[in-house]
C-alpha cells in the first residue's frame, strides 16, 4: 500500500502541473506520515543527500558553463565550424552540429549550448535561406552531446546516484567517445535533410582561415584537455577539476579573449546559482524518494517485472530504454537520473551491463528527453530563438530522432563505446 500511494502521489503531482522537485517530495512526505516514520527522517536524509563532497563540482561546472556562455566563446567556436565543414551540402547546418559538440564540450550543458549556439546559428541559417524547423532541430538535437562530456555536471549526479559504483574520472573518459558517435550521426542526419531539401553548399575559406578561426577558438577547446589531462595525470581530483575550469574560464574570458564584462559575468554568476539550487533541492528531495524505494525494494521488484516479460540481456536492455525514455520526457534530467539510476543500475548490472555503459546509456536517454515535449527544455528553447511553434519543430524531427536513437543503440549493445577509453587510458577493469 505504502508503495502505491508513493508512485500515485508523485505521478498525481506531476499531472497537476506540480514541479518535479516538489513532486518528489511531497510523495515522500505523504508516503512516510501515512508510514508512520519520524518527520525528522524528511530532513535527515535531505542533508545526507546533499552533504557530500563530490557535490562541490556540480557548482563549479555550471558557473563555467555560464562563464563561457557570457563570455563569448560560442562565436570564435562557431567561426571554426563554419571553416571547417561550411563548404559541404547544408554547409551551416554541418557547421551547426560541429560548433555545437564544440561548445558542449566547453559548456558542459545541453540547454546552455543550445542558448549559445542557436543565438547565433539559428537567425544565420534563417538569413542564408534555410528552413527553420531544419535550423531549430539541428541545433536543439546536435547540443544534446553536451551531456556526455567531461565538463557535464550530470555525470557527477549519475556517479552518486550509482551509490559509489563507479569512478567519475571513468565516466568523464567514457563519454569521449559515444559523444564523437552521437555528432557522426547527427552530421549525417543534418546531411540527408539537406540534400532532400536542395539547400546549397557554402564556400571553402581555404586553409588558411581554417588555422587562424582554429589559433582563436582553441584557448577556449583547451578546457576539455585540461581537464582530462588533470584527472589522468593524478594531478587533481574530478571534483577539483570543476574548480580548475572556473579559474581557467574566468583567465580566458577577462584576460585572452576580453569578452567578459562586468555586467555578463553577474548574470553568468546568477544563473549558476539559480542552476545549482534547483539542482541540490531536486538531489535532497530525490534522496528521500531513493530511502523509500530502498525501503519497499522497488528494484527488486521492477527486476522480477522485467524477467516475466523477458530473461534475455538484449530485450531487458531495451526495456530499460523504453522505460528511461518515457520518463524522461516529463522528467528533468538530474530527477530522472537520481531516481531511476538506484532502480535499473542492479537491474542492468545483473544482465551483465557495466556501470559505466550503463551511465552512458542513461545520459544519453535523459537527453533524448530534453528534446521532447512536455518538458523538453532544449526544444523549447530552440524554439523560441527560432521564432517557431513546437508542433511545427515535431512534423520533421524524425530524422533527427533517428540519429539520436542510433548512437544509443551503438552504446548499449556494443560496450566498447564506452569502455575502451577508460580501460586504454585509466586501466578500467569494469
Amino acid at each position: 500500500m505504502e508503495l502505491i500511494i508513493l508512485g500515485a502521489t508523485f505521478f498525481g503531482f506531476l499531472i497537476l502541473g506540480v514541479p518535479v522537485a516538489f513532486a518528489i517530495g511531497l510523495s515522500a512526505i505523504c508516503t512516510i506520515l501515512y508510514e508512520g516514520l519520524p518527520v525528522a527522517v524528511i530532513f535527515q536524509q535531505m542533508m545526507s543527500g546533499m552533504n557530500i563532497f563530490s557535490f562541490l563540482a556540480i557548482p563549479f561546472f555550471v558557473f563555467s558553463g555560464e562563464l563561457m556562455l557570457h563570455g563569448g566563446v560560442a562565436d570564435k567556436i562557431v567561426q571554426l565550424a563554419k571553416n571547417l565543414v561550411g563548404h559541404i551540402r547544408g554547409g551551416l547546418g554541418m557547421s551547426n552540429v560541429v560548433a555545437c559538440t564544440l561548445f558542449g564540450g566547453v559548456s558542459g550543458s545541453p540547454v546552455a549550448d543550445v542558448s549559445a549556439m542557436g543565438a547565433v546559428m539559428i537567425p544565420m541559417m534563417k538569413k542564408e535561406g534555410f528552413d527553420t524547423d531544419y535550423a531549430v532541430n539541428v541545433t536543439t538535437h546536435a547540443s544534446l552531446v553536451g551531456a556526455l562530456m567531461p565538463t557535464s555536471h550530470n555525470m557527477i549526479i549519475y556517479a552518486l546516484a550509482a551509490g559509489g559504483k563507479v569512478s567519475i574520472g571513468a565516466l568523464i573518459a567514457a563519454g569521449l567517445l559515444p559523444a564523437l558517435v552521437l555528432m557522426v550521426c547527427m552530421l549525417v542526419a543534418a546531411y540527408a535533410v539537406a540534400v532532400k531539401r536542395g539547400y546549397p553548399a557554402g564556400k571553402f575559406p581555404g586553409w588558411s582561415e581554417v588555422f587562424r578561426s582554429l589559433a582563436a577558438a582553441l584557448p577556449g577547446l583547451l578546457i576539455v584537455g585540461i581537464i582530462l589531462a588533470g584527472i589522468l595525470s593524478g594531478v587533481f581530483t574530478a571534483t577539483e577539476s570543476a574548480a580548475v575550469a572556473v579559474t581557467y574560464t574566468i583567465l580566458l574570458t577577462f584576460l585572452i579573449y576580453r569578452t567578459m564584462t562586468l555586467q555578463n559575468f553577474l548574470r553568468a554568476a546568477a544563473k549558476a546559482v539559480k542552476t545549482t539550487g534547483v539542482v541540490l533541492l531536486l538531489i535532497g528531495v530525490s534522496t528521500m524518494f531513493q530511502y523509500l524505494m530502498g525501503l519497499y525494494e522497488v528494484a527488486d521488484l521492477a527486476g522480477e517485472m522485467m524477467s516475466k516479460v523477458s530473461t534475455q540481456p538484449w530485450m531487458i536492455f531495451l526495456l530499460i530504454n523504453v522505460i528511461l525514455f518515457v520518463l524522461g520526457t516529463f522528467m528533468d534530467m538530474a530527477a530522472t537520473i537520481l531516481i531511476c539510476t538506484p532502480i535499473f543500475l542492479p537491474i542492468a548490472m545483473k544482465a551483465g551491463m557495466d556501470p559505466v555503459q550503463f551511465g552512458m546509456l542513461m545520459l544519453i536517454n535523459c537527453a533524448l528527453g530534453l528534446n521532447t515535449p512536455p518538458v523538453g527544455t532544449t526544444q523549447f528553447v530552440g524554439c523560441a530563438i527560432g521564432g517557431i511553434s513546437v508542433g511545427a519543430v515535431m512534423r520533421t524531427i524524425l530524422p533527427f530522432y533517428a540519429a539520436l536513437i542510433a548512437a544509443l543503440m551503438f552504446v548499449t549493445y556494443v560496450p566498447a563505446f564506452s569502455l575502451w577509453l577508460p580501460r586504454l587510458l585509466m586501466g578500467y577493469k569494469g
